[in-house]
């Protein structure tokens, strides 16, 4: 994988390129991972790991590696199959150098709560998946998960995201990475708290009525770009909130 800007590079560490701040005052930190086609696509038959290449899951495989929590919607979960998360030998040595744990942590974000408990997303990871809910939530729900997972409460009537980042850094948790869906990333956005965008760019054009990566209320942010890598015909780019 090649840097074409800022500068030109041929071979790129990503490790490197990804890393998360290093001053303590910049923290927490969220940054999402999103993938697209170039018509805009943000999945192909409702799944965006049906866009990825080689070079998305390497990417992919990097930022999951850094991070303390991985955030994403319950819906999500669902349809792309998610499991609570083991460790990875590669990382295993910068993520001791910065006191994390082997893996980071699942946080599931639902406001229904309708989970399975005795499904993978809840055994075999290394810490205990955490679930971020609602206060109008039904409590039998969460007396039920909380057997299998950490429950936290954020907001009355809606889940509120910027209490929930606040809860998850509070645990430690400062280095945070957003793997979607759409209306999870709208949220992070309306409440200014998506401090950065990775985004792949698929070169595949594939139609159809699929939503975009972000589907809520407009929102009118701006962003920087950091970094462009590419790898066979596939862009990232690393784009910083401004």
């Amino acid at each position: 994988m090649r840097q074409l800007l800022p500068t030109p590079v041929g071979e790129i560490d990503l490790q490197a390129a990804y890393a998360y701040p290093t001053d303590p005052a910049r923290l927490p930190w969220v940054r999402a991972n999103m993938v697209t086609s170039l018509d805009g696509a943000a999945a192909v038959d409702g799944r965006s790991g049906a866009l990825g290449g080689p070079g998305d899951k390497a990417v992919f495989g990097v930022l999951r590696g850094l991070a303390d929590a991985v955030l994403v919607g319950a819906g999500t979960a669902r349809i792309e199959g998610y499991r609570a998360l083991r460790a990875k030998p590669d990382f295993a040595e910068v993520r001791a150098a910065c006191g994390q744990p082997s893996a980071p942590v699942l946080v599931l974000v639902s406001a229904r709560l309708d989970l399975d408990p005795e499904s993978a997303l809840f055994h075999g990871g290394v810490q205990r998946t955490i679930v971020v809910t609602h206060k109008g939530s039904d409590p039998v729900l969460r007396d039920r998960l909380s057997v299998v997972a950490e429950v936290v409460v954020a907001g009355d009537d809606a889940v509120d995201i910027g209490a929930a980042l606040d809860a998850l850094a509070a645990r430690g948790f400062v280095r945070v990475l957003c793997e979607g869906g759409p209306r999870l990333l709208a949220d992070l956005s309306a409440a200014e708290r998506l401090d950065e965008l990775c985004l792949t760019v698929a070169p595949r054009v594939v139609g159809g009525d699929s939503s975009r990566i972000i589907a809520g209320a407009a929102l009118d942010l701006s962003f920087g770009l950091a970094h462009l890598l590419e790898d066979d015909g596939t862009l990232f780019a690393r784009y910083v909130h401004a």
